[in-house]
């Protein structure tokens, strides 16, 4: 067994992040700005030359002669690392690369600043290195929004409720009331962030050990942890929760309501002013002219629209991660021990290929989910929920889908049956059952394998979960909170 480094043993170790508002000057605003954009440039330059050194890889004779071994052959592992040796794809490398550029920027950006947006440059290269990414982007104008240290000791640094950083000192808000940061602040700091977001600037502590516990005004914890088993039938925009003690149909994020006329009024004159003041980079047609390379002039009303934008998506972000957090707590205060189907939501993101006709011979629309998951963000939640749940020593059970098949299955003919996506009930014997709420009750009872349900389990539980399926069925009928239609109520 291979040895853990100090670098692997740090990992390893709990961390969270305590994230607080700056208060900087104009002036400071400015600097901040421009070294973000200085991290950006360094961020491509970085991507730059490891594309040039890949692409040097890949065209060798080595390389090509590696990609015909077999895959499973433990050789071919150690001559392609021996290759990204030689070609100069390691983390190492790139620090080296990077040198010259700090030097070059030491007003602005330190050693350990500059060092780690090449790692966090050279992380991502991996995705190409290893295929499981077509094309590692470059960073626009604005699209780096933070930068971070390696330490607290040198570099970006907290010192006495005041940001350090290279000839700046930022005041931090901390409020006196807010017992969890006061908390927070007691464990060691292992490194500094700073992030902006919007119009605002943040500096982001991250923490060693596990968060403070959170407690209510009598001294108690907020936050329940239950003892119980849960099962979640996850979809794009609704959870069907089972426990034993109960039965719940809720829509993910319900707080978010997207003003999509609002964002395409301002999409619709952003690009109007984008045009007006870039001639150049449109042929006659109105297509984009990809040989255009001049940089991209920006108006101050476009700036101001940005502005507008940038604000409505970063509120709707902050909504959805509150209420995936809520939901999360809720869960973990039935149980930790939690069962979920494991879902690609990158598959249900993408339009349908073939092109289908109705009844009428008009052309199906080949859209999916993509609007439903960009607004109700489901593989957000899952993560959420399974950090808090390693927090407590546990973590999420992802079932095997395609071998339990929870959407097919009926505990009492013991058979599998295959549904229509349109159908939302279910017959299980005589009883007209939601088929969310049915499939996280079968998903509660996967046997340890996480691959078949244990069907003796399904019939002992099986009236105590129809009690509470009525009784849920019944408070969304009466409710007057909007009901979504893949609910079927």
């Amino acid at each position: 067994m291979a040895k853990r480094t100090k670098k692997t043993k740090e990992k390893l170790k709990p961390n969270f992040v305590l994230t607080l508002k700056l208060d900087p000057e104009l002036y400071q605003e400015d600097i901040l700005d421009k070294r973000l954009d200085i991290g950006r440039r360094i961020y491509n330059a970085c991507l730059n030359e490891l594309n040039k050194r890949y692409r040097l890889m890949v065209e060798s004779k080595e390389y090509q002669s590696a990609q015909k071994m077999p895959k499973t052959e433990t050789s071919r592992n150690l001559v392609l690392q021996e290759l990204n040796r030689k070609y100069r794809l390691t983390e190492y490398s790139i620090h080296q690369f990077v040198k010259p550029m700090q030097h070059h920027f030491k007003k602005n950006l330190d050693s350990h600043t500059v060092q780690k947006i090449a790692t966090r440059c050279f992380e991502a290269f991996k995705g190409k290195i290893y295929h499981t990414a077509k094309t590692i982007h470059f960073k626009k104008y604005g699209e780096l929004q933070s930068l971070e240290g390696k330490t607290n000791a040198a570099g970006i640094k907290f010192r006495n409720k005041t940001l350090v950083w290279n000839g700046l000192s930022i005041r931090v808000l901390i409020d006196p009331t807010d017992v969890y940061a006061q908390m927070a602040l007691l464990q060691p700091i292992k490194y500094c962030r700073v992030l902006k977001s919007g119009t605002n600037y943040y500096l982001q502590l991250v923490l060693g050990g596990f968060p403070p516990v959170k407690l209510d005004k009598n001294g108690e914890f907020r936050h329940k942890v239950g003892s119980s088993k849960v099962g979640i039938d996850i979809g794009p925009q609704t959870a069907g929760i089972t426990s034993e003690e109960t039965v719940s149909l809720l829509e993910l994020a319900p707080v978010i309501e997207t003003p999509y006329r609002k964002i395409r009024q301002l999409q619709r004159k952003m690009d109007r002013s984008r045009r007006a003041t870039n001639p150049n980079k449109y042929k006659a047609n109105g297509t984009f002219n990809r040989s255009n390379n001049d940089r991209w002039v920006k108006s101050k009303h476009y700036q101001l629209d940005q502005l507008k934008l940038q604000r409505i998506q970063g509120k709707l972000k902050s909504l959805r991660k509150q209420s995936h957090n809520r939901l999360a707590n809720e869960i973990i205060s039935l149980g930790t021990e939690v069962n979920v189907e494991t879902m690609s939501f990158k598959g249900l993101q993408k339009r349908a290929k073939k092109t289908t006709k109705n009844e009428k011979g008009k052309i199906n629309r080949k859209k999916r989910f993509g609007k439903s998951l960009a607004n109700k963000a489901p593989a957000m939640f899952l993560n959420i929920l399974d950090n808090k749940l390693k927090h407590l020593g546990t973590e999420l059970h992802r079932i095997k889908t395609a071998e339990v098949k929870a959407s097919q299955y009926n505990h009492v003919e013991d058979d599998y049956v295959k549904k229509e996506l349109s159908e939302r009930w279910s017959m299980i014997g005589n009883d007209k059952i939601q088929r969310d709420l049915y499939s996280s009750f079968l998903i509660l009872h996967v046997n340890p394998d996480l691959s078949t349900i244990n069907r003796q389990q399904c019939l002992e539980t099986y009236s105590r979960f129809k009690t509470l399926h009525d009784r849920e069925i019944e408070r969304l009928k009466t409710s007057t909170n909007r009901k979504l239609v893949s609910m079927g109520i």
